[in-house]
């Protein structure tokens, strides 16, 4: 029997309106960065603005009478199509500014309707690919919007709505659940607002920390804004062509990177136990002791291997601190290799994309190591993308306890994780969702290689499709082949673009959120 009837979609156009106005406020404040370095550019952020102002203000007060409940089907519908209207409403900045640039700049960076969405959605997911190939000759203004929509994605934008709801007379559990990444169900506090202004309070407080941080170190104003609204969401967009790599020559800048990386890959709810000093709940979360083992063996691996094996020569990107052997072939001095490894290893991680060095050119056995790594994903309840290391530690816990169930069959063994037995059904969640995950991987794919590729016999393009779906669905950016750190996405095809942008969005809201709403179950009473 449809359940449509039931569904209250007067409440459902009434948050998308409220996300529409809170999405054309940050717009708006891209306009005077853009008239303080006396661009045009600022007529079309600003109508585009106005238009998505619009746009929410009339869905709002269209339905603002609606009854205030919020059920599961309306949480799950709002994030779904909150995210879709963002995406499409999020392109318009770059669709009324190309207009007003120049014939050579419209040439360089040739962007329809097809790859403003994508750059848009990359941009929202915090995946980072992009498909703009001169990044600089691009205006300040809509560069800092190509930013931010980083930043609004990173810790979502709806828990920045639910923060406000009770303005509002709405409550924002099931929209909090839907939107909140990860499996954790750690809260800062009883009530779900609360939650969300604590979390949105470090995650502005580690923006403003980074910002100060880059400024002291070098950057100019501009790129330290962008660099660390980039970096606190996870995202990888940056205001140079090179990325992080223009920096090769201030490691300070990197380090600082690196840091700031590795916070935004961890929980946010043990960040805030740093913020009290709790150290002891930090390092007692198993989670966050795979992920710093993880990061440091490795760094460990690779720094070994890039500083004896890897070639500098071999990458586009400068890099000047090599140094030269006795026969006189060029390599990585020691604490660049450190560097550039520990760097590349927390950004792919991390799902944040930066790029220090083209780490697809560091052996086939790096490559193979990255490419795995781009099934890891940070921590739960981070901002980063990807499978999340807690279901991997669970896996891992859950595989173990079936070789002892083997032998004691008639055991109750349950599966531990902080010292606490895990309900069977967390297990199941945990063991569905890699399941889901890998079968979209293959299909996706198999599908991404016949949009983009087509019946191109050439072998090279397996790697290139492979890396592609595993960094899209993963929100990791940079992949491999001829979509490599070094490389961007705009020759793909324009469908190969669209299914891209899917797989970003399926993974930024952790499967569940969008295939529910495909599933007959999801429209039946």
């Amino acid at each position: 029997m449809p359940y449509f009837k039931k569904i209250n979609f007067r409440i459902i156009i009434n948050l998308l309106g409220i996300l529409l106005l809170l999405n054309s406020l940050f717009m708006l404040l891209c306009v005077p960065i853009s008239l303080y370095f006396e661009e045009d550019a600022y007529k079309g952020i600003l109508y585009a603005g106005l238009v998505t102002a619009v746009a929410g203000l009339t869905a709002y007060l269209s339905t603002r009478k609606a009854n205030k409940n919020v059920g599961k089907r309306e949480g799950y519908l709002i994030v779904g199509l909150g995210w879709i209207s963002m995406a499409f409403f999020g392109s318009l900045p770059y669709l009324f500014v190309m207009p007003q640039l120049s014939a050579e700049v419209q040439q360089i960076n040739n962007i329809n309707l097809t790859n403003a969405v994508f750059e848009t959605v990359s941009g929202y997911s915090t995946t980072g690919a992009s498909i703009l190939q001169d990044i600089e000759i691009m205006p300040k203004g809509l560069l800092f919007w190509r930013s931010l929509t980083h930043w609004i994605g990173g810790m979502g934008i709806i828990v920045l709505t639910i923060a406000i709801l009770p303005l509002l007379g709405i409550g924002g559990m099931q929209l909090f659940v839907a939107e909140a990444p990860g499996i954790s169900a750690d809260k800062l506090h009883p009530r779900i607002t609360d939650t969300a202004k604590r979390l949105w309070l470090i995650y502005m407080a580690f923006t403003v920390i980074e910002f100060i941080l880059l400024k002291i170190f070098g950057m100019g104003w501009y790129d330290a804004a962008n660099h660390a609204f980039s970096t606190l969401s996870t995202g990888g967009f940056s205001t140079k062509n090179a990325s992080i790599a223009h920096w090769n020559d201030n490691p300070a800048v990197q380090y600082i990177i690196i840091l700031f990386m590795f916070l935004a890959g961890t929980n946010f709810v043990l960040n805030y136990y740093i913020f009290k000093r709790k150290f002891k709940k930090v390092f007692s979360n198993q989670e966050f002791l795979f992920y710093v083992g993880i990061i440091i063996v490795l760094t460990m691996i690779s720094t070994t291997i890039v500083h004896l094996y890897a070639d500098p020569g071999n990458t586009t990107i400068t890099h000047p601190g090599v140094g030269f052997n006795y026969l006189g072939e060029r390599y990585f001095e020691l604490e660049e290799a450190f560097r550039h490894s520990l760097f590349s290893i927390i950004s792919v991680i991390t799902t944040t994309g930066f790029v220090s060095a083209d780490f697809s050119q560091w052996t086939p056995f790096l490559t193979i190591i990255f490419f795995a790594m781009m099934f890891m994903g940070g921590s739960a309840g981070s901002t980063s993308g990807g499978v999340k290391i807690v279901r991997h530690v669970i896996l891992m816990k859950n595989s173990y306890s079936e070789f002892k169930r083997l032998i004691h069959s008639r055991a109750v063994i349950p599966v531990r994780y902080n010292n606490k037995a895990i309900e069977p059904k967390i297990v199941f969640n945990v063991l569905a969702f890699f399941m889901i995950y890998m079968l979209i991987f293959i299909f996706g794919s198999i599908i991404l290689s016949f949009l983009d590729s087509g019946l191109d016999p050439d072998i090279n393009e397996f790697a290139s499709t492979l890396s592609v779906t595993a960094s899209s669905l993963g929100n990791v950016g940079p992949a491999l082949g001829k979509y490599s750190p070094v490389n961007n996405y705009a020759g793909m095809t324009d469908s190969a673009k669209w299914f891209s942008a899917f797989l970003m969005l399926l993974g930024r809201l952790e499967l569940f959120t969008i295939l529910i709403l495909f599933t007959p179950a999801f429209w039946k009473k």
